[in-house]
């Protein structure tokens, strides 16, 4: 079955979008752990769910098996990311022809991070360095492709500036990218404030605010520092107060998540991407549910 572009989901919408990330399993327990985990979420009817690439292609293969699975458990579209990592231009454009031939129209651009084990990121001898080069690969193949793009309302860590992030983030829309969805945060003012740039830029893409519910301290401060978010002096305070207490953190994260969405829909996003680790309880939690009623 071909799938819907999310580029026309977004631009019919009448309410905003509700999606969800997945990332591919490394063994069979954990297929069935996500398996569980979505037919928990098939409740909330999310609009689109995307599925990570792993660094290196440690989990390619199981990305496009994820992918179908979700897809026949009835998550339609089912956006694909793929990412410069490892790969060759002669690798990409298979890829791309599997995932075309399977009805995929969905998939997320990505630079990559390097593999585990490396620090800087390594581009193959006849790949590509920027995810710019691999949106126009994309659109130039498959001009029917939708591609997402990423945006980073802290600035990516790599950038010279953050001028030159937003410049970046402009080449990578302009070459077709359709939409941005962020990197985690957990300020709001944040992302209205990267928001605000980008149309100051000229960025005119809908950007979805990304955001990972926070279910424990060692986790929050885990995720903040790989993806160099900053943590509200609030959220940390309010975690550190009910110790160890994994039903209170979880509940103090789900609040924290909740109060971020209704801000974010007070402000008309155009809708909200949960990462959600595989896991369905934040997702699950009533009051969350409640911010996407269809």
């Amino acid at each position: 079955m071909i799938q819907k572009p999310i580029s026309e989901l977004l631009a019919r919408a009448r309410r905003p979008l509700l999606s969800y990330e997945f990332f591919p399993p490394k063994d069979d327990a954990g297929m069935e752990t996500l398996e569980r985990a979505a037919h928990d979420l098939l409740p909330t009817r999310p609009d689109f769910v995307t599925v990570t690439y792993g660094a290196g292609g440690s989990t390619r293969a199981r990305t496009l098996q994820v992918c179908e699975r979700l897809h026949a458990l009835g998550m339609n579209p089912v956006m694909h990311h793929l990412t410069c990592v490892g790969s060759s231009r002669d690798e990409l454009s298979g890829i791309l022809k599997t995932l075309h031939e399977k009805g995929i129209r969905n998939i997320m651009a990505l630079r990559g991070d390097p593999p585990q084990g490396e620090t800087r990121f390594r581009r193959h001898p006849d790949g590509f360095a920027y995810a710019v080069d691999l949106v126009r690969f994309i659109k130039k193949q498959y001009p029917d492709m939708c591609c997402g793009v990423a945006g980073y309302p802290e600035v990516h860590q790599e950038a010279l500036s953050p001028e030159s992030d937003l410049l970046y983030l402009k080449d990578k829309v302009e070459a077709g990218g359709a939409f941005v969805t962020t990197q985690l945060f957990y300020d709001n003012a944040l992302f209205f404030d990267f928001v605000q740039r980008c149309r100051a830029w000229g960025i005119r893409a809908p950007i979805l605010p990304g955001l990972l519910p926070p279910l424990s301290l060692k986790q929050l401060r885990r995720m903040a520092a790989m993806c160099k978010a900053s943590i509200p002096a609030a959220l940390a305070q309010q975690m550190e107060q009910v110790g160890d207490d994994k039903d209170a953190l979880e509940e103090v994260g789900i609040e924290w998540t909740v109060k971020q969405i209704k801000e974010l829909l007070a402000h008309d996003v155009p809708g909200v991407h949960l990462y959600i680790l595989n896991r369905s309880k934040a997702a699950l939690a009533p009051a969350l549910k409640a911010c996407f009623s269809h």
